[in-house]
């Protein structure tokens, strides 16, 4: 695949909204341009889209992108060498590199390479990836992530939701009262308030985010409600417990609080020979790399824990761009990650016949 076509593949992607639960339409294209491209490819159970290349037998390297994105379409355009759309950065076009990638790998190949373009990635099922967890052993991982062409991420934050609804009956605005939603209010100050003295002094890696998604308060006349939803990005091995013991002493009185979803942060290690295949493939192209810790969660979260093996996620474009509507990519930037890719594939690909040769 040239470049054209590399470019054509990322702008088709896009142009199929594919918000999580509704992916089958990009799905589908991506069966078939793999398969133009030369590629093994399905639809696992899952529904994930899955490519391949190279022996069952050999030793197994899986590319995780997602192919689902949050709502919201933008218009797929291209404007001074910026391509716009929904997916451009999170995570379609990571995605578009993989295949463009392995596609152009010289045959044969000593290990075998599986792309797989997860599902549900942006819902709370992550249910592409949990799927994957059963069917690969991997030796490598490289997540489909947006890290920037010359950067590698090796860590995510953990998550875990929060859900309040509380009632009481309804009194006069002019009772010597506080309303519910006010003391609701209140309570969620006193949250931030105390995740602000924890974070004091400590690097972003390692403090507790909150975020304050939504909050509604009502009345039918006989009784006030309020409906809170939240959420907590969380450092390396923080105990949820002692969120929850903490959180619930603020909001007391309020209600009990109803806590789901919790992803353990995750970091890998730099010292692995895929961390060095892609280092000395940025420098070949002469990019200087660097690391990141993201605050975010990913499928690392995921997989990380229970393939324990080398593991980075790597992709083109700006993740302060995720789910926004200018999101976009450089097509420079997104060819340099396909060659990127496709140099460290290639070293680990002979690594493997090294290996197999001895």
């Amino acid at each position: 695949m040239n470049d054209t076509t590399a470019v054509e593949l990322l702008e088709d992607l896009c142009s199929v909204y594919s918000p999580s639960g509704d992916e089958a339409a990009a799905v589908a294209l991506m069966v078939g341009r793999a398969r133009d491209a030369g590629l093994d490819a399905h639809v696992d159970a899952a529904g994930n889209f899955v490519s391949a290349r190279g022996p069952a037998d050999g030793p197994c390297i899986v590319l995780l992108g997602h192919i689902d994105t949050v709502s919201g379409f933008i218009e797929p355009r291209t404007v001074d060498g910026r391509f716009f759309g929904r997916g451009s950065v999170d995570a379609k076009g990571p995605l578009a590199a993989f295949v463009v990638a392995l596609a152009r790998l010289p045959s044969p190949i000593a290990a075998r390479i599986v792309i797989v373009g997860a599902v549900e990635e942006e819902a709370p099922s992550s249910k592409g990836a949990h799927h994957a967890l059963g069917d690969y052993a991997p030796a490598f991982v490289v997540i489909g992530e947006p890290s920037g062409a010359s950067s590698l991420t090796i860590a995510y934050k953990g998550r875990v939701s929060l859900e309040l609804r509380s009632v009481r009956p309804h009194a006069h605005t002019a009772a010597a009262v506080r309303s519910l939603a006010a003391d609701a209010v209140e309570a969620w100050s006193g949250i931030e308030a105390w995740c602000a003295r924890f974070n004091e002094g400590r690097p972003v890696f390692d403090t507790i985010d909150p975020y304050l998604a939504s909050f509604n308060s009502a009345t039918d006349g006989f009784e006030d409600s309020v409906d809170l939803r939240a959420s907590f990005r969380l450092p390396l091995g923080f105990p949820t417990d002692t969120l929850q013991e903490e959180m619930a002493s603020i909001a007391r009185g309020l209600g009990p609080l109803s806590w789901h979803g919790h992803i353990p942060a995750f970091k890998s290690t730099k010292r692995n020979p895929l961390v060095t295949a892609m280092l000395q493939s940025m420098r070949r192209e002469g990019l200087e790399p660097t690391f990141k810790l993201k605050t975010g969660t990913s499928d690392m979260n995921i997989v990380g824990p229970v393939w324990r093996c080398p593991i980075v996620a790597y992709g083109p474009g700006d993740s302060n761009l995720d789910h926004t509507p200018h999101e976009h990519v450089v097509l420079e930037e997104y060819l340099r990650a396909i060659r990127v890719l496709t140099r460290a594939l290639g070293a680990l690909v002979s690594r493997a016949e090294h290996t197999k040769a001895q």
